[in-house]
């Protein structure tokens, strides 16, 4: 695969991440404003339906659990959790779209330390979902890692 082609992969796969912060932060935020009794109320009406029509269905009725024990201290961590790991991952990619030389490893450390944490969840909830974007996460640092090098070398010292 020429140069061309995995810098142009490596742009797509951070106009993705860009994408993905911004849901976060927004998510973030709204997790914030809106309170625990709504968010149950609402998971409560989208899958009142299913659980009429399947009391035993499992991610029905999972949803429905976890809404009733949503916590206002689990909201404001989650709350937390996605604007902070939302505005350090944006930052961190404005920083490459803009070729600044610390963005480079500031973003290897910092995704390193994301999919850390991603697999140390994954051990407790077995989400498929924590696997791809840990995936995902591993392909853009190989990506970063390889624009780096190619970086480095045509900066003058």
């Amino acid at each position: 695969m020429d140069e061309h082609r995995i810098h142009q992969i490596f742009e797509v796969s951070l106009w993705l991440k860009g994408a993905h912060a911004l849901t976060e932060c927004v998510g973030g935020i709204l997790l914030y404003v809106v309170t625990t009794d709504t968010i149950a109320s609402w998971v409560n009406a989208l899958t009142a339906e299913e659980l009429i029509e399947d009391p035993n269905d499992f991610i029905a009725g999972h949803l429905s659990r976890m809404a009733s024990h949503f916590s206002v201290a689990s909201k404001e961590f989650y709350a937390f959790y996605l604007l902070s790991h939302g505005l350090i991952k944006l930052a961190l990619v404005v920083g490459l779209l803009r070729g600044k030389l610390w963005s480079y490893p500031a973003s290897l450390a910092a995704l390193g330390l994301f999919m850390v944490y991603q697999v140390y969840r994954y051990s407790y909830t077995q989400s498929f979902g924590l696997l791809v974007l840990t995936v995902f996460d591993a392909v853009v640092m190989v990506l970063i890692w390889h624009e780096w090098r190619i970086v480095r070398q045509h900066k003058p010292a």
